[in-house]
């Protein structure tokens, strides 16, 4: 299929989309909040002449069906599981962006036979694992805020958060279009379900090969943080993008895919 072709699998109930571009090894990709699968279009052009990309969307987000009431931080593993399952990938090399991260970390905890190979961009061992109590408590108290107004009064602070000042116009407007299609219920249910997730005790478990991979520029996810993962995670490898957000996958296609490479 054509990496602009959206696929769909029946994963324990729920209608999960996805796209789908090349063959190899199979490169499986979880997108962040307010996102879906599109965000991941320079990834499954410019990597599927070597890979199987897969780029989901996950429960709740995109194509996908929301999840029931309740759906819980392992239910998304499993959900992932299956999803990785029914579409016969076996071990797969998992990239995980942002809340992506935080779910290749989950399923890592559940499914530890799964990932090849982790890597973790703009990634957090959670919000509690990564980040102060009282940031993790605004953070989200904002977030179930904000799902109850108008996205388009309060969408483009997100987006200018997710990018540097030297992005350029068009990366902006790609993204809020992704990001004004968000499901209310899917952010809730993620947001119920991570928030206050602390998936430290996770990382000192890790035995595949791991990228860390951050824009030094960061404004959600910083170097500070990326260092205490580098530093609880043996044997990863920490690489900073110059100048690049929290949307490097986007911002700075060719490097973030020569490192994934």
């Amino acid at each position: 299929m054509a990496a602009d072709d959206v696929a769909h699998v029946e994963v324990g109930g729920l209608r999960i989309a996805y796209r789908r571009a090349g063959e190899g090894p199979p490169l499986v990709l979880l997108h962040g909040a307010f996102s879906d699968g599109r965000e991941w279009r320079r990834q499954l052009e410019g990597l599927s002449d070597e890979f199987a990309v897969v780029a989901w969307d996950a429960p709740g987000f995109g194509r996908s069906s929301d999840p029931p009431e309740g759906f819980g931080a392992r239910d998304y593993a499993e959900s992932l599981a299956g999803f990785i399952g029914a579409l016969g990938l076996g071990r797969a090399h998992l990239v995980g962006l942002s809340l992506g991260s935080v779910l290749a970390l989950e399923l890592y905890r559940w499914h530890p036979e799964i990932p090849a190979t982790l890597v973790l961009a703009s990634a957090y061992a959670g919000w509690a694992g990564s980040l102060p109590p009282d940031e993790v408590e605004e953070r989200l108290q904002t977030t179930l805020r904000l799902l109850d107004l108008p996205a388009e009064e309060w969408m483009p602070g997100f987006i200018g958060e997710i990018f540097t000042e030297a992005a350029p116009r068009h990366l902006y407007d790609e993204a809020m279009e992704i990001a004004l299609d968000f499901h209310p219920a899917g952010m809730r249910a993620v947001a119920e379900a991570f928030g206050r997730a602390d998936l430290r005790d996770v990382l000192p478990t890790i035995d595949v090969p791991t990228l860390l991979l951050y824009g030094d520029a960061d404004a959600r996810a910083s170097v500070a943080v990326a260092r205490e993962l580098h530093g609880r995670i043996r044997g990863s490898k920490l690489v900073l993008i110059p100048r690049v957000g929290h949307q490097s996958n986007m911002q700075a296609p060719g490097r973030f895919n020569a490192e994934v490479r």
